[in-house]
């Protein structure tokens, strides 16, 4: 499993990812702050600076315990809720 090392804010939301496997990349976290834990996180530009990367989780994280699979900041994987939104319109397609 790889895990997030090190987390700066880019812009807006955005931050700059470094990986255990060396890999980079900047990732607009926008679609991923929703729901109850990333409420304060996706509108307050404070609470977002808080941001960290937590080495006994291995990825980004927020003190009030909100945080993202590394694996799907790393692009190997992809959110349940995205793969859940691509079915049902995938399900739409089909009956029309």
């Amino acid at each position: 499993m790889v895990e997030v090392t090190d987390v700066s804010i880019v812009e807006n939301r955005s931050v700059h990812l470094l990986f255990s496997d060396g890999c980079e990349r900047t990732v607009d976290l926008t679609p991923f702050l929703w729901g109850p834990m990333f409420e304060d996180i996706a509108r307050d530009d404070a609470t977002f600076a808080q941001v960290r990367a937590d080495p006994q989780r291995g990825t980004i994280a927020w003190p009030n315990g909100a945080d993202i699979d590394p694996d799907v900041l790393h692009g190997d994987d992809e959110p349940s809720w995205a793969a859940s939104r691509r079915r049902r319109t995938t399900e739409k397609r089909s009956q029309t």
